[in-house]
C-alpha cells in the first residue's frame, strides 16, 4: 500500500493513516482526512510521498479550516480531499480560515460557512480571497509545495493613506474605485455622491450621504427589485412548509428551501447568498424539529402543553421539579403575543411600572447626600444602597407626628424618605398583583393552546417558522446600503481634516493658551517656568 508513494517518517504519521485510507477506498471512491497544514510544505520523506500523489492525480481539493476548530488543539488543520481516479488534474485549494464564529475559546464553521465551502467544491470554481483551481504545473513550478497561501491570498491589504490627500484634501479615486461593485449596481449613483476636480482625486458632493444614496433612483430600483423578487415567497413558504408539514422529507427539505432563496437572488447584485442561508439556517434548525415532532406525534401535537421542568437544589442535590407549564411546539409568548393581547399588556404595564419604581426609588436614594444618609441610616441598608421597608415605616411614622400637617418641602430628606415610603408600599402592592397577573396569564395560555383551532394553528405556526425568515430577508438589501453609506462617509471623514488643517488647530491652540498664561502669577521661579513654557509655545 506504500510502495508507489514512500513511507512516512517514523515521528510524523499523517500520511500513513492517508496512504492507508487511499488503499482501501474503491476505484471510483472519495475520501477526506482531517490533517496539520504541515503535510503541505514540509520536506523530506514527506514531501517524496506529497509528489507522488500529486503526479498519480489523487488530491483533489486541499480546505483550510480555522484555527481552534477542534477541543483540546488550538493547531490549524486541513481537509484533504482524495480520490483513486480523476479525470481532471487540477486541484482546488480553498482557504476557509477566516469564516468562522467564536464560540467561547474555540472557532465553529457556522452553516454559511459549510455551504459556502461545499458548494465551491461542488462548482470547482474560483473564488476572490476564497478559492482556486490550481494546474498541476503551477505546483511543480512551486516544488510540489501546497501552502495555502502560496496559491489563495486571502489577508485584506491595510489601510492606505494617499499624501497628496492628507495635505491638500480630496478622496484619491483609486479608494473610491475600491468600492467598485456598487458603482456598477448603481451606475450613476457615483456622480451623485463624488464631484470630480480634475487628476487623479474628487471631492464628496455637499448634503447628506444616507439621503443622497436612500433616494438615488437606481437605489430604490434596487429595493424594488429586490421585494419584486421575494414577492410570493412567503406563500410559497406556507405551500411548502405548513400544507405540506406531515408529508414533506425533513432531510431534503433545506437544499430545496436554499435554492429557491439562491434563484430569487441570482439577478440581484450585492446581496450575498450566504449570508441569506445563514438566516435560513438558522430558523430551520427549530423548524426542523417542530416538523419531526408533528410527523411522529401526528397534528395533535401543536395543541400540546408539557411540565416545564428545571433543575433546583434540594437538601444539596439537583432535582427536577416543575415550574409551570410550555408548548410542545407552540411556545406560550407567541401565544400570548398573537392571541392574548389584552391580557399581556396588561402584564406589561404592571412590569413596567415595577421597573419605574425601582429607578425612582434608586433616584431618590441618590438625591440624598452622605450626612443625610447617615442621618437616616437606620432606615438603610448596611452600605447605605437601598431603603429598608420596616425601617422606613417606623422612620416615617415619627415624621409625620413630628410634622401634623405633613408639609415637608420637596426637596427636604424627610419629603424624600415618606416620598420613599409610598413608592415600597405601591411596590408591595404591585408585585403581588402582578404575580397573580403573570399565573392567570400562564394558564390562561395553556387553556387557549389546547383549545385552538386548525386554523388557528397554521396562523400560529406562520408566526413561528415564516415571519422571521421573511423579515429577515427583508432586511438583507438594508444592511447593504447601510454598508454603503457607512463606507462613503468613512471615505468623506478619511481625508476631511488636511494636515495643514491640524497644524493650524494647533497654533491657535497654543497661541490661546499662551494668552492665558500671560495672566498668571507667581514666584520668580514659577513665572520663570511659565516663560519658557510660552517659549516652547512659540509666543510671549
Amino acid at each position: 500500500r506504500y510502495a508507489r508513494f514512500g513511507l512516512a517518517p517514523k515521528g510524523k504519521a499523517d500520511y500513513a493513516f492517508l496512504l492507508h485510507d487511499l488503499y482501501h477506498i474503491k476505484p471510483d471512491g472519495i475520501m477526506t482526512i482531517v490533517l496539520p497544514h504541515g503535510v503541505l510544505f514540509r520536506g523530506g520523506e514527506e514531501g517524496s510521498i506529497r509528489k507522488n500523489l500529486i503526479e498519480n492525480n489523487h488530491i483533489d481539493a486541499i480546505i483550510g479550516l480555522p484555527a481552534n476548530i477542534f477541543f483540546g488543539t488550538g493547531i490549524p488543520t486541513i481537509i484533504m480531499v482524495l480520490r483513486q481516479k480523476r479525470e481532471n488534474t487540477d486541484i482546488l485549494i480553498i482557504d476557509a480560515s477566516k469564516n468562522f464564529t467564536k464560540v467561547g475559546k474555540n472557532s465553529k464553521l457556522q452553516a454559511s460557512d459549510i455551504k459556502r465551502i461545499a458548494d465551491t467544491v461542488a462548482a470547482r470554481r474560483d473564488a476572490p480571497k476564497f478559492a482556486r483551481v490550481v494546474s498541476r504545473a503551477e505546483v511543480r513550478d512551486n516544488d510540489y509545495n501546497l501552502n495555502i497561501p502560496r496559491y489563495v491570498d486571502s489577508v485584506e491589504p491595510p489601510e492606505s493613506w494617499d499624501i497628496y490627500a492628507s495635505m491638500l484634501g480630496g478622496i484619491p479615486i483609486t479608494e473610491v474605485d475600491e468600492l467598485a461593485a456598487y458603482w456598477q449596481a448603481f451606475p450613476g449613483l457615483r456622480s451623485a455622491l463624488f464631484t470630480t476636480t480634475g487628476g487623479e482625486h474628487v471631492q464628496v458632493v455637499g448634503g447628506d450621504i444616507q439621503n443622497i444614496i436612500d433616494t438615488h433612483p437606481d437605489v430604490q430600483s434596487f429595493t424594488q427589485n429586490y421585494a419584486q423578487a421575494f414577492s410570493g415567497f412567503d406563500t410559497w413558504l406556507r405551500t411548502r412548509l405548513i400544507d405540506g408539514m406531515q408529508t414533506l422529507s425533513v432531510s431534503k427539505e433545506l437544499p430545496l428551501l436554499a435554492h429557491e432563496i439562491f434563484s430569487r437572488l441570482e439577478p440581484l447584485p450585492l446581496v450575498d447568498n450566504y449570508t441569506a442561508y445563514q438566516l435560513l439556517a438558522d430558523q430551520w434548525a427549530g423548524i426542523e424539529l417542530d416538523i419531526e415532532l408533528i410527523q411522529n406525534e401526528g397534528f395533535a401535537a401543536t395543541k400540546a402543553v408539557d411540565p416545564h421542568l428545571v433543575v433546583k437544589k434540594k437538601n444539596g442535590k439537583d432535582v427536577e421539579v416543575q415550574d409551570g407549564y410550555q408548548g410542545r411546539v407552540l411556545p406560550f409568548e407567541l401565544v400570548q403575543q398573537t392571541l392574548l393581547h389584552a391580557e399581556t399588556a396588561a402584564l406589561a404595564q404592571q412590569q413596567d411600572r415595577l421597573a419605574l419604581i425601582t429607578a425612582e426609588l434608586q433616584e431618590m436614594l441618590d438625591s440624598l447626600s452622605e450626612d443625610e444618609k447617615e442621618e437616616y441610616s437606620d432606615a438603610l441598608n448596611d452600605d447605605n444602597t437601598a431603603f429598608l421597608a420596616n425601617p422606613l415605616a417606623k422612620k416615617v411614622k415619627e415624621l409625620l407626628a413630628a410634622q401634623k400637617a405633613s408639609s415637608y418641602a420637596i426637596d427636604n430628606p424627610e419629603h424624600k424618605l415618606i416620598t420613599a415610603l409610598q413608592l415600597l408600599n405601591e411596590e408591595k402592592e404591585l408585585k403581588k398583583s402582578a404575580k397573580a397577573s403573570a399565573a392567570a396569564l400562564h394558564l390562561l395560555t395553556k387553556q387557549t393552546i389546547e383549545g385552538l383551532s386548525d386554523e388557528q394553528v397554521y396562523g400560529l405556526l406562520e408566526q413561528k417558522w415564516i415571519v422571521p425568515l421573511t423579515a429577515g430577508l427583508e432586511q438583507l438589501p438594508v444592511v447593504v446600503l447601510a454598508t454603503l453609506t457607512a463606507k462613503v462617509q468613512a471615505l468623506a471623514g478619511k481625508y476631511a481634516t488636511t494636515l495643514a488643517d491640524v497644524e493650524k488647530q494647533i497654533a491657535t491652540t497654543e497661541s490661546e493658551l499662551t494668552t492665558m498664561l500671560n495672566d498668571l502669577t507667581g514666584s520668580d521661579t514659577d513665572m520663570a517656568g511659565l516663560d519658557e513654557l510660552k517659549n516652547l509655545l512659540g509666543g510671549k
